[in-house]
């Protein structure tokens, strides 16, 4: 009798068509982008972490795929699309038709110049430590999933992944070591005044300098002309 209840309150749950393969698919992912997230050490050069941003990245394709459809704007043109971060009363959070909206209508709102999303823009520096401790909550969320998990819990794993991927890739990304915006990858001048380490901004300056002291190029001379009459250095002898 224990068999046969057990057997009926089972008998509404059927394990959906691909979601073993795509949760075999899912576990492959990570223990990969695990073992490259272990072989990162302080002072890592950015190239190393592109793989691990790339694996980070599959694996989010992956568990997004498993998770339900999320809608982050709550619109139905633009369901991926980016937040307005300063929503006006009555609108959608939809950011392109939130643009819209506001060119056609006078007076309305408009968004801030700056939205902190990045931890650099907020004052934190992205480092190992931190994109370790995101790996750390990945591996959590995905430890007890299986065929009968609920989607909310690949959402969740989803997030964290998406999460860890934002990380890597800031630190794949050049570092700014000499302090130019505009080149943050530049190499560095360790003799140059502070503020001027940048060499590629350092070599513009000496080039704007030559140029200033360039002289001026004479009028091109046809063919056949002179152009200031010879000046012979000895004079010639009489008689000739």
């Amino acid at each position: 009798m224990a068999g046969q209840e057990h057997m009926s309150k089972g008998a509404g749950y059927s394990v959906p068509a691909g979601l073993p393969h795509a949760l075999k698919e899912l576990r492959s992912r990570l223990g990969s982008a695990n073992d490259l997230v272990g072989e990162l050490y302080e002072g890592a050069h950015p190239a190393e972490y592109e793989p691990v941003a790339d694996s980070l990245y599959s694996a989010y394709r992956t568990a997004s795929e498993l998770a339900p459809a999320r809608n982050v704007t709550g619109c139905k043109e633009h369901p991926d699309g980016a937040v307005d971060p300063t929503v006006p009363d009555g609108w959608g959070r939809c950011l392109i038709c939130n643009h819209r909206r506001r060119l056609t209508e006078r007076g309305a709102p408009t968004p801030a110049e700056e939205t902190p999303r990045l931890p650099e823009r907020t004052g934190q520096r992205t480092t190992l430590a931190t994109l370790t401790a995101q790996f750390a909550l990945v591996n959590e969320r995905s430890f007890n999933l299986g065929t009968a998990s609920r989607p909310t819990e690949f959402a969740a794993l989803a997030e964290a992944l998406h999460r860890a991927f934002v990380l890597a890739r800031e630190l794949s990304r050049p570092r700014n070591a000499s302090g130019c915006a505009q080149h943050p990858g530049a190499p560095v001048d360790p003799d140059a005044p502070p503020g001027e380490e940048c060499l590629f901004c350092a070599g513009r300056r000496r080039q704007a300098q030559r140029a200033a002291g360039t002289p001026q190029m004479l009028p091109r001379v046809p063919r056949g002309e002179r152009r200031m009459p010879l000046r012979r250095r000895f004079e010639r002898p009489p008689g000739l």
